[in-house]
């Protein structure tokens, strides 16, 4: 029996792949939290941060559609989620417009940032596009050696929070550096599960991976210890001097713990895609409790 062909509408919301998604938001709303704690709380320089940080992250998901399906990375052998490129559902030079659009509106709404933090944002909205187009691009794509957990841990940690916060704040402190860790390891998770469960397509395209590199045994390890750093991190900021509300992310435990066992008992590309929604999932949550408890 034949799938059914998606409309227009639900290839290009597939394309933007929304279960990554939460990445985006999750550190907009903990630096703006945080912003809040300190009397510092702009809703126009926060809301300017969460549509950058949204087209930045939907501009590099159809620069990996597309640079994926010119790399060979996305073949008729992939067991992930559709892929609208490598699915015959968009033309290549389609997505590549796309995503050259989505780019440019990202940096137009970046401009808009200056007004609160300076003309040296600048460096960072071309920092962010160019590494969104270098995670799967260029001569040298950064998700192809390696270097893409790292990249999500950067810009979706430390550069998306600390960001968010001095647009606000006019300042960088050590609780915006702190609470970026957390939001950071649990982004990276949701590649971890994603590449976890494309390793054997991804070696054979010669996309070198984490998990490619070193294993799943490493990349279980990996998510494991992010999930323990995070969940460890609500008790720092109590120690120093945050209200007890900022616990709240431990009400999360449990279904971290259920997480790292199911990655270990995935056998099937079904689960591990059921997986990768909830690890996003598990940051959107990570993300709001954390927020209560710093604006308290």
């Amino acid at each position: 029996m034949n799938a059914v062909t998606p409309t227009v509408w639900e290839t290009w919301i597939g394309a933007t792949r929304p279960r990554t998604l939460p990445a985006a938001v999750a550190p907009v709303l903990v630096g703006t939290a945080l912003a809040a704690h300190d009397g510092r709380l702009d809703l126009g320089a926060a809301g300017l941060c969460l549509l950058f940080a949204l087209l930045i992250q939907i501009g590099t998901n159809f620069a990996n559609d597309y640079y994926d399906f010119v790399q060979g990375a996305d073949t008729a052998a992939r067991v992930g989620p559709r892929r609208a490129v490598a699915a015959g559902l968009v033309r290549p030079e389609v997505m590549r417009r796309a995503m050259i659009g989505v780019f440019a509106v990202a940096f137009a709404a970046g401009l808009g940032l200056i007004a609160w933090g300076g003309p040296w944002l600048i460096v960072i909205g071309v920092a962010s596009i160019v590494c969104g187009v270098a995670y799967t691009g260029g001569p040298w794509p950064l998700g192809y050696n390696g270097l893409g957990d790292g990249f999500v841990f950067l810009f979706f940690g430390l550069v998306a929070v600390g960001a968010t916060y001095f647009v606000q704040a006019g300042r960088l402190t050590a609780d915006a550096l702190l609470a970026a860790v957390p939001v950071g390891l649990l982004a990276a998770n949701i590649l971890v599960v994603n590449n976890y469960r494309d390793v054997e397509t991804d070696a054979m395209a010669g996309k070198r991976t984490l998990v490619v590199r070193f294993g799943r045994g490493a990349a279980r390890a990996q998510f494991g210890a992010s999930l323990v750093v995070a969940l460890a991190m609500p008790g720092v900021f109590w120690a120093r001097g945050f209200s007890a509300w900022c616990l709240l992310p431990l009400l999360l435990v449990p279904i971290a713990w259920r997480h790292g066992r199911r990655l270990r008992a995935s056998k099937t590309p079904d689960e591990l895609i059921a997986l990768l929604g909830d690890t996003g999932k598990l940051l959107a949550g990570y993300a709001v409790l954390l927020s209560v408890g710093l604006w308290r």
